[in-house]
């Protein structure tokens, strides 16, 4: 059993190399790239990845929907340009696939899940929502598709699915700018995608989803135990549905002066 790895980019040079390198033991590997203007393909193409460029950027679901199409071997591995692949998981995968799937149990599978311990400026978070973050990111090859969404897309099967014991260590942000500007582009993205789907909201609507939203983060999600990270993390969280509901507030108000 052989495995192609898929992984989208734009602007990645700080990434790509460290992420490339985790993945080295795969048979495949294709970057999709939508348009970089720093090192990020020639990085991958001398690293050995088959790098192919998009002249447009249909969002994250359809253009890694396109990367797993390039796909040639049995299984694929889709991971983004921010996360690694650690040396237990490498070989944990490389297990599975030999096995065409099968679990311990005996079981054949389609699809396994893969949690996600992510840093936050230096700190791995363990709460807040943030772990274990289980993600289907390796599939049997024409067993799954992404969601169409613009962003937070996901990996869906109908196929059998398990759960790998490993985890990728995830990399999102490396300082508060990074996260800022993050937040801004997936609250836009957001937005347009509720204004797709008829949801309308005002004022009271727009606090009560911020509020809530730091609650869930701070308090139900146990982010105060993530230390002062952790309160930051709510807070940015609380700002990002502040940011996403305005934005679809302002998008329903051009809809009514039309």
């Amino acid at each position: 059993m052989t495995l192609s790895v898929i992984i989208i980019t734009k602007n990645e040079a700080r990434n790509i190399a460290e992420c490339l390198d985790s993945v080295a033991f795969a048979d495949e590997v294709i970057v999709v790239d939508s348009g970089s203007t720093d090192m990020t393909r020639e990085i991958a193409q001398d690293k050995g990845a088959r790098v192919v460029l998009t002249d447009d950027w249909p969002g994250f679901g359809p253009q890694k929907n396109r990367a797993l199409d390039l796909a040639t071997r049995d299984w694929v591995l889709s991971i983004d340009a921010d996360e690694r692949v650690t040396p237990e998981l490498a070989a944990e995968i490389r297990e599975i696939i030999s096995k065409d799937g099968m679990d311990a149990d005996g079981v054949r599978k389609d699809g396994f899940h893969i949690a996600r311990l992510s840093n936050f400026c230096g700190r791995w978070m363990r709460h807040s929502g943030w772990w274990p973050d289980y993600v289907l990111r390796l599939i049997r090859r024409g067993s799954g598709r992404f969601t169409d969404s613009l962003v937070h897309e996901s990996l869906k099967t109908d196929g059998p699915t398990g759960t790998l014991k490993g985890h990728f260590l995830h990399y999102p942000y490396d300082d508060m700018e990074a996260l800022l500007v993050k937040v801004n582009a997936y609250s836009t993205a957001g937005a347009q995608m509720m204004h797709q789907k008829g949801r309308t909201t005002g004022i009271p609507g727009i606090i009560g989803h911020s509020v809530w939203t730091f609650i869930r983060i701070y308090v139900m999600r146990r982010g105060f135990l993530d230390g002062k990270e952790g309160f930051i993390m709510a807070a940015v969280g609380a700002a990002g549905s502040f940011f996403r509901y305005s934005k679809l507030f302002f998008l329903n108000k051009q809809d009514k002066n039309r």
